[in-house]
């Protein structure tokens, strides 16, 4: 059996073999820790070999599909990958799904079987034509449970051959432009995570807390390379920010991947500098704008480096902005990572010279195969450079500094053009931000007839402030340039997000009633 030395020095090594080898050489190491359950590296692999059977029972081949949508568990991990050992690819769904939603993706994904909790299985039930996928309740008891459903103890599925550019995932985007698009991204996509979480410090000694749900890439990107280089991935299953801090101290925590809004939640708690998180080795961020005052923050008052990455569920390129390693670097994305080719585009979709702004197009290894089921939506998000390459285009729009350092302005689908003028959201939320009265805001473009477009503003107070919805519209256009003004601005106790931090801004645009 090869070792993990063996399986690294090779191009090419695979989530399942890996982790065997883990079972082989470290047994009785913990693998994954559920609340006060814990599975050593040997229990989850024979857990997989369990699951892998059943779901070879159950006619799942290579190519084929396992849906996923149920709470983070010990359970989960051992699912997905047992879908992988199979040749098959996982569909982790999210549990924050509507009914319809979620009936769709499971059908559109093709999965045989779907693994779920109650509450998902309630919804699947609900619709007028539920999808064919048999159930089996990985929570709960409305379907066969995940225990009486798997393969007898000490058995072993048929070895199936894996290739890098078969499909590892389908991840469904969550929707916040449109119906969810399911993102096919294959092994090889993968392994290019694990190979990137050797600077990261990821490895045997490890502890991961991981706080976000399962189903998103933002999670994955942490919990594979974990797992696959040998160390302990803690499952926290609802976030909550001084729970978060003493799980960490009690199990000496050395990584985490966490969003924005939680790293805020966190660094705003009264007794932060109380917890001891001395043993924290490397801290991550992804998914959502990062402000450099929280930045700021956590490198002064937390423990360990703090790498933000910036990139999509898609693919094409990364950056990764060392912040420990550039604290004057911290209003950038930081710089692509290795092996990846950033250019920015402009309205032509000719490549534009170096510091101009235009749209970020990327391309690595770790790209997408392209949209399930969606060629012309997969053929809308690439791009081919002038030698051929292909390229995803992320529909941000930035420049390169003189340093190499990317340096966002805003979603392009987010840019208002208000009387042929272009106005970036971010511009007008960073600017609030500079009123002691705002904790957050967020500007979105409505219809307008005299401009076709205008800013309007929503915002919230920091606690104890009194400042009123005009008076900060007030403030803010005294300070921002004419085709910048807000038109209206609405204070909110809160910003619609995500359930990994996303701002929601299609729902404020869609909510958004303008005064009588």
């Amino acid at each position: 059996m090869p070792t993990f030395d063996d399986l690294m020095a090779q191009p090419f090594a695979t989530m399942p073999d890996l982790i065997r080898a883990h079972a082989a050489s470290r047994p009785d190491h913990p693998a994954v820790v559920d609340g006060d359950r814990m599975l050593t590296f040997a229990g989850l692999d024979a857990l997989i070999d369990r699951a892998a059977v059943a779901l070879q029972r159950d006619g799942v081949r290579r190519l084929d599909t396992v849906a996923i949508c149920s709470p983070s568990s010990i359970e989960y991990v051992a699912i997905f990958v047992a879908a992988l050992r199979v040749g098959a690819a996982a569909c982790p769904l999210a549990p924050s799904s509507t009914a319809d939603q979620l009936a769709m993706m499971v059908k559109d994904c093709g999965a045989r079987l779907v693994f779920v909790d109650d509450a998902a299985s309630l919804a699947l039930g609900s619709v007028a034509e539920p999808p064919a996928a048999q159930r089996i309740a990985l929570e709960g008891s409305r379907n066969q449970t995940f225990a009486a459903w798997l393969a007898p103890e000490e058995a072993k599925p048929a070895p199936v051959e894996i290739s890098p550019d078969q499909p590892f995932n389908i991840i469904y985007s969550s929707g916040t432009t449109g119906a969810p698009k399911g993102i096919v991204q294959p092994h090889k996509m993968r392994w290019g995570h694990v190979r990137r979480a050797e600077t990261l410090g990821y490895g045997p000694d490890a502890i991961t807390v991981v706080s976000t749900p399962l189903y998103s890439n933002t999670t994955l990107v942490s919990l594979i390379p974990a797992l696959m280089r040998g160390g302990t991935v803690v499952l926290m299953r609802k976030f909550d920010a001084r729970g978060f801090l003493a799980l960490s101290q009690q199990l000496r925590a050395t990584h985490a991947m966490l969003v924005p809004v939680q790293y805020r939640r966190l660094m705003d708690l009264s007794d932060f500098d109380s917890f001891d998180l001395s043993s924290y080795r490397m801290k991550t961020c992804t998914s959502a704008p990062f402000p450099a005052d929280l930045k700021a923050d956590i490198l002064k008052r937390w423990p360990g480096g703090l790498v933000e990455i910036y990139g999509m569920t898609e693919g094409g390129g990364s950056c990764l902005l060392r912040a420990h390693e550039f604290p004057h670097k911290l209003h950038t994305v930081g710089q692509p990572a290795p092996g990846h080719d950033i250019r920015i585009i402009g309205e032509d979709c000719k490549e534009l010279p170096h510091g101009e702004t235009g749209e970020v197009v990327g391309r690595s290894i770790s790209i997408m195969t392209g949209y399930h089921n969606q060629p012309k939506k997969t053929a809308d998000a690439e791009w081919y450079s002038p030698e051929g390459e292909r390229f995803i285009r992320t529909g941000d729009v930035a420049r390169f500094d003189e340093d190499g350092f990317l340096v966002l302005s805003d979603r392009k689908k987010d840019m208002i053009i208000t009387g042929g003028f272009n106005v970036y959201p971010s511009d007008l939320e960073a600017e609030l931000a500079k009123h002691p009265a705002v904790a957050e805001s967020a500007v979105v473009g409505i219809p307008s007839r005299e401009w076709g477009e205008t800013p309007a503003a929503f915002i919230v107070l920091r606690a104890g402030e009194t400042a009123t919805a005009e008076a900060l519209k007030t403030w803010l256009n005294g300070r921002v340039g004419k085709t910048q003004r807000l038109t209206y601005a609405v204070l909110v106790e809160t910003l619609p997000r995500s359930s990994i931090g996303k701002v929601l801004k299609r729902q404020l645009r869609d909510e958004y009633k303008p005064p009588a």
